[in-house]
């Protein structure tokens, strides 16, 4: 994470974000939301979230692929 916003996106499948260290900064259906070192936070498919500015450090995105 770079400390540069990410335009507000959805997916079809779950998403799950993970932060190994520094802080993600998310706003998810219009709902700000910290997520920390050693944290992870469960995006629901067809979720509306954006990455805010700030966010910084390492993230681990893994998405659940469709059956």
């Amino acid at each position: 994470m770079n400390e540069l916003p990410l335009e507000e996106e959805a997916h079809r499948t779950p998403e799950v974000l993970l932060v190994l260290d520094g802080a993600l900064e998310l706003t998810v259906d219009d709902v700000e939301v910290t997520v920390g070192p050693g944290e992870m936070y469960l995006v629901a498919a067809d979720t509306r979230h954006a990455v805010r500015p700030g966010s910084h450090g390492t993230l681990v995105t893994v998405e659940v692929p469709e059956r």
